[in-house]
C-alpha cells in the first residue's frame, strides 16, 4: 500500500508496536515522531495521508498539532490517548480529529480504524479518470462539484474536513429526508455503528458552525428528535 502514515507518540514502545502492526497490514511508508516539534517537521516533510496522534506529548498537547495541520490539510487524524473522559474525546473531535482511540488499545483495532479512514479518504479523492463523472449538484445555495471532493456555498468553497464533507454530501444528496445517526456513521465512517452518538453529534455541530448563520438555531441542518437529522432549505 502506498499511503504514508505518520505516528506522533513519545512512548517509543507504542510507536514501534503500531509501526510493526501496520507494516504487517501492508503499510510500508510509516514515519515516527516523538514530540509536537518533530511531528510538525515530519508532517511538512513527508506529507502523510493519515496521522496517528498522541494527546500528551513532551512539549505540549497533540490538540495543538491537530489544529496546525487542519489549517493546511484535511487528512484523517486519529487521536490516541490515555485520557478517557468524554470531554477529552469531544474536544479531540471538535478541533478537527476524525477518531479518538483510548489507551490501552488493541493494535489490530487501531490498524482496522486506519484502514477504514484511509479507504474513506481514497473514496473522496478518486481521480476523475477512474470514475464516471457526475454533473455538479446544486441544492439551494450549495453546490457539490462533479467528483464530490468540494462543496461551495454561494460560489465560495467551504473549508471542510473529510468527515464534514462526507456528511454534507449525504445531506445534500438526500434533501428533506431524515438520516439517522446510524445511517450517517455507516456511510461516512464506513464502519458498523457501535453507539458512536457523540462522534456524529460533534461533527454535526462543527458542520453547522460552517454552514449556518446561527448554529444554535439552524436553518438547514435540523435535528429530528429521536430520529436523526434532516437537511432542509429555508422557505
Amino acid at each position: 500500500m502506498n499511503e504514508r502514515i505518520l505516528i506522533v507518540d513519545d512512548e517509543a514502545d507504542i510507536a514501534k508496536l503500531m509501526q510493526a502492526t501496520l507494516q504487517r497490514e501492508g503499510y510500508q511508508n510509516i514515519d515516527i515522531a516523538y514530540s509536537l516539534e518533530q511531528g510538525w517537521h515530519a508532517f511538512t516533510r513527508y506529507q502523510p495521508d493519515l496521522v496517528l496522534l498522541d494527546v500528551m506529548l513532551p512539549d505540549g498537547e497533540g490538540y495543538e498539532l491537530c489544529k496546525k495541520i487542519r489549517t493546511v490539510s484535511h487528512i484523517p487524524i486519529l487521536f490516541m490517548s490515555a485520557k478517557t473522559e468524554e470531554l477529552d474525546k469531544i474536544l479531540g473531535l471538535a478541533i478537527g480529529g476524525d477518531d479518538y482511540i483510548s489507551k490501552p488499545f488493541s493494535p489490530k483495532e487501531v490498524a482496522f480504524r486506519v484502514k477504514a479512514h484511509l479507504r474513506r479518504s481514497r473514496y473522496l479523492q478518486i481521480p476523475e479518470t477512474t470514475v464516471t463523472e457526475q454533473p455538479p449538484l446544486t441544492v439551494g445555495p450549495f453546490e457539490i462539484n462533479s467528483d464530490r471532493t468540494e462543496i461551495t456555498r454561494n460560489g465560495e468553497v467551504l473549508d471542510l474536513t473529510v468527515k464534514e464533507l462526507g456528511l454534507l454530501v449525504q445531506f445534500l444528496t438526500n434533501p428533506n429526508r431524515i438520516l439517522s445517526k446510524e445511517t450517517l456513521f455507516e456511510r461516512v465512517w464506513d464502519e458498523a455503528f457501535f453507539g458512536s452518538d457523540n462522534t456524529v453529534m460533534v461533527h454535526i455541530r462543527r458542520l453547522r458552525e460552517k454552514i449556518e448563520q446561527d448554529p444554535s438555531q439552524p436553518q438547514y441542518l435540523i435535528t429530528v428528535k429521536g430520529l436523526g437529522y434532516k437537511f432542509m432549505l429555508p422557505k
